[in-house]
């Protein structure tokens, strides 16, 4: 294939003449609207036959008739992500820890290791909001079952409670080491951590506290998983040792044995709950059977350390591993797609003596070795099954998801073959690349910059009591820089001769005669003195005193050195009926803020509403 008609099918870029071509207007989409609505007008029940639709071929003419991966639950295959979408990466760059997608899809959220939380969306994967959610780097984070919170753990051991809108309700120190991962159990009521200390600890969610200490390992406890269904705990540690837990006695069911090193990643299958796969630092992973409590599948390919691991959201026979080289493989726990030259092996459950058989060699489906350039640390599938995220140390979160029918240019890219050997190809330009790279680099500054306009804050500056708007002194203000103090510091429509109190600093270093002479001279003013109860504090501007009632002036008071209401300007104390009745008026008649929420508070009343309830 040469150059021109590579770049004319792959959409996003364009080659013109020897160097790269960006397409104006051209955003990286997923098949997510189209699909589900084809499969949702044209489905049937599975007993008559599934969906009304063509079977997909290998044109892009069928790219109308195209699937979700919930319309074939027994096709894995079809839902494997071997094309790449995007690449997202902030401006400020740190190495991504966590990749989760939001219960809804809609927006992809990730951890750095600066402590940040930063959103993307969930379609064209352009930035949407950044904020800094904890002081020291970000190890986990899970959504719980009911949608409804977000808990996360740093490199400190302290875990945060979020709410869907990311407001921070409940802080709690857990662990005084790292925290490597936790779980939810399967009604929310409870949540386990995993930490550097060699233990895992229970507790109750809506109360925030300890309940039990679960101690058996013998070095640091790297993963833990609560089974969807049942109450059974599963951890990995760096004793090379994967343990089965009761959450309620805190004993140890069993230990399984297999990995020759520290355990990075154990997981329980989501749908069924009757497999448990787990991958270690031996450079390989395997899948276990709850019902026997052994190995039934070793999934090997990698080269080096198997990092992090998840299983598809819909199909339980796919399960996605990273390595520590930064590839991507994809498994088919019911393909062994055996290389050449080696014997096929026989299914475990096809054997005589399934107790005592050695387990199924299994190997990649379909590899991505060059997924990314460092260690693969988090992957997440998106909810309906269709779009893969990565997150790496080198510092870039990616989105992959299926090949739409025809499409046969993405296995040729730098991520399949390499940059030399795509280069050497035809299919990749070492040094349009690049210019693609810095125009997505600097798009995404400019996504990041539009997005937190509206986050900004204005900037605090001193005020003089009573006289809103106006600094103390200039050199506070951004947009008096280039005027002097004095014309700084003058009080408008009152003209050149008077000016305002000086800075404090300023009156600290003045002398009191000085002072006491400027004063006399009336070329300084000093500010009203404060309201006295039962007197009327200063007017608005523009405010009309004939409206004011007879008896409210006549009990009024002038104050020394200060003209009379009628002459300035007057306003009443009197509130409407509705902030009388809310209580923002105080007894002097002057409107006051109601106290804000605390962060308890707030955690209380959504468990008035009912959205979460304690376990029994």
């Amino acid at each position: 294939m040469d150059r021109d008609s590579f770049y004319r099918d792959h959409g996003a870029t364009a080659y013109d003449a020897g160097a790269f071509r960006r397409i104006p207007g051209r955003r990286p989409v997923t098949d997510y609207g189209t699909p589900m609505v084809h499969w949702m007008r044209r489905r049937r029940a599975r007993h008559g036959g599934g969906a009304m639709s063509e079977a997909e071929r290998p044109s892009s003419s069928y790219i109308v008739d195209i699937l979700p991966p919930a319309a074939r639950p027994q096709n894995a295959a079809d839902t494997i992500p071997a094309k790449h979408v995007h690449s997202s990466l902030n401006k400020v760059k740190h190495p991504i820890n966590v990749v989760l997608w939001t219960p809804e899809g809609r927006r992809c959220l990730t951890g750095s290791s600066s402590g940040e939380f930063t959103l993307w969306n969930g379609m064209a994967f352009n930035f949407e909001t950044i904020m800094q959610a904890h002081d020291t780097a970000i190890r986990t984070a899970v959504y719980s079952h009911s949608e409804d919170w977000l808990v996360s753990a740093d490199h400190d051991g302290v875990v945060k409670y979020w709410q869907t809108n990311f407001n921070n309700v409940k802080a709690l120190q857990a662990h005084n080491d790292p925290i490597r991962d936790l779980a939810f159990s399967p009604n929310d009521g409870k949540f386990v951590t995993a930490c550097d200390d060699a233990s895992l600890k229970i507790f109750d969610f809506s109360a925030g506290t300890e309940e039990s200490v679960l101690t058996g390992h013998g070095w640091e406890a790297k993963s833990v998983d609560w089974h969807p269904s049942k109450g059974l705990l599963v951890s990995g540690s760096k004793d090379h040792q994967v343990k089965l837990w009761d959450p309620r006695t805190g004993r140890c069911l069993t230990t399984l044995h297999g990995h020759k090193n520290t355990i990075s990643k154990t997981l329980f299958e989501p749908n069924r709950g009757q497999l448990l796969a787990t991958c270690a630092r031996d450079q390989t992973a395997r899948v276990f059977d709850l019902r026997m409590m052994r190995d039934v599948c070793l999934l090997r390919g990698h080269e080096k350390d198997v990092s992090t691991l998840t299983w598809h959201p819909i199909h339980a026979s796919l399960l996605t591993t990273g390595g520590a080289d930064g590839s991507i493989f994809h498994y088919l726990l019911d393909e062994p797609n055996i290389p050449s030259g080696l014997p096929a092996p026989l299914p475990l459950y096809d054997t005589a003596d399934p107790s005592n058989a050695p387990a199924q060699t299994i190997y990649p489906a379909h590899r991505i070795p060059h997924a990314h350039e460092f260690s693969v640390w988090s992957l997440s599938w998106h909810p309906m099954g269709h779009v893969l995220a990565s997150g790496s140390n080198d510092r870039v979160t990616r989105f992959w998801t299926r090949p739409r029918p025809g499409e046969t240019v993405c296995y040729n890219d730098k991520y399949h073959l390499g940059e030399a050997a795509a280069e050497a190809q035809g299919t990749w330009d070492r040094r349009g690349g690049r210019r693609a790279m810095k125009e997505d680099e600097e798009q995404e500054v400019e996504d990041e910059a539009d997005g937190l306009v509206d986050q900004k804050m204005p900037a605090q500056t001193p005020m003089l009591p009573g006289l809103p708007g106006l600094t103390v002194a200039g050199e506070f203000s951004s947009e008096g820089a280039g005027r002097s103090e004095s014309q700084s510091r003058e009080l408008p429509g009152v003209g050149q001769g008077l000016s305002i109190l000086p800075s404090p600093s300023a009156i600290a270093e003045m002398d009191p005669q000085q002072f006491a002479a400027m004063v006399a001279e009336g070329k300084l003013v000093l500010p009203p003195p404060p309201v006295a109860h039962g007197m009327i504090p200063p007017p608005p501007p523009n405010f009309d005193p004939s409206k004011l009632p007879p008896d409210l002036l006549a009990s009024f008071q002038v104050p020394g050195a200060f003209p009379h209401p009628l002459t300035s300007q007057s306003h009443s104390t009197t509130g409407s009926p509705l902030e009388v009745a809310a209580g923002n008026l105080s007894s002097s008649g002057i409107r006051k803020r109601a106290p804000l929420p605390s962060q308890q508070e707030s955690l209380k009343e959504e468990q008035r509403k009912g959205k979460y309830r304690s376990i029994r």
